[in-house]
């Protein structure tokens, strides 16, 4: 015969622990510049010797309008996709899905997905990330992570909401994230203001190279410059990264939900 007595406060103990997580007191980031239903477009497109301005893919990048709940916390939902077109499917085939659950308050992630199918390389993943505890834990692996460690998808939300109004060339910034079962360390170089044109308009931007992890596709830590608007959104509105055979440009198309009036695009 079960002592019901004796199981309520194991009982209890379980059920107390989406409070603690509830009550824990995290940062809080007033007023992102970001809502639900952001939704923007992009083009890829690739030069080398042989080619130039030949479209490689398209991408979006979204917040969706539902608000699911970790830890009884409220989550944007980010979806990041990406996906080869025309001949490139013939020989470098891109599918790829990103998502992440990221806490309103506090813009960190509770929860991290990705299906990467590029050419022969396949990757799914999905990631529980503890905020309280600093714990991400994966279908393989357990490790430890620093507060408030991001994923790949919120950690370039995160950094839209910094203020870069006082930013100086060769500013640095730091951000942590979680991939692969191991936490990465990355630096982001501000190197100043430009004006770019795009098929969009001109716009006032803000230029970083954010550094990356060398490999196969990349020969250096620092091969990406990217443009973001010069105003409260924050907007990635152009990126180039060369690869050892040519470079790669992503260029924004069509962007919608914003919440803010985009000041930054001149005509």
């Amino acid at each position: 015969m079960i002592d019901r007595k004796r199981k309520m406060p194991l009982t209890i103990f379980f059920l107390s622990i989406p409070l603690l997580i509830i009550s824990q007191e995290f940062r809080k980031i007033e007023d992102p510049p970001f809502q639900r239903g952001e939704y923007g477009r992009y083009r890829v497109f690739y030069d080398s010797w042989l080619t130039s301005g030949l479209t490689a893919g398209v991408g979006t990048i979204s917040i969706r309008e539902e608000n699911k709940k970790f830890h009884g916390r409220d989550t944007y939902h980010i979806e990041v996709i990406a996906k080869s077109v025309g001949l490139f499917n013939w020989f470098f085939k891109v599918r790829d899905v990103y998502e992440s659950w990221v806490d309103t308050e506090g813009i960190m992630p509770w929860y991290f997905y990705r299906n990467q199918e590029e050419g022969s390389y396949t990757k799914e993943e999905s990631v529980e990330i503890n905020q309280a505890e600093n714990w991400a834990e994966s279908e393989k692996e357990k490790i430890d992570v620093p507060p408030y460690v991001q994923d790949i998808v919120s950690a370039f939300y995160y950094m839209r909401t910094l203020d870069f109004s006082d930013a100086c060339p060769q500013d640095e910034y730091f951000i942590n994230f979680v991939m692969d079962d191991s936490v990465y360390h990355s630096k982001i170089i501000f190197l100043g203001k430009e004006i770019v044109k795009t098929k969009m308009g001109k716009f006032r931007c803000l230029k970083f190279k954010p550094m990356v992890a060398e490999g196969a596709v990349f020969d250096e830590p620092y091969p990406m410059t990217l443009w973001v608007t010069d105003d409260v959104n924050h907007v990635p509105v152009l990126g180039k990264s060369a690869v050892i055979v040519g470079s790669i440009t992503l260029e924004l198309t069509d962007i919608k939900g914003l919440k803010y009036p985009m000041d930054a695009l001149l005509e």
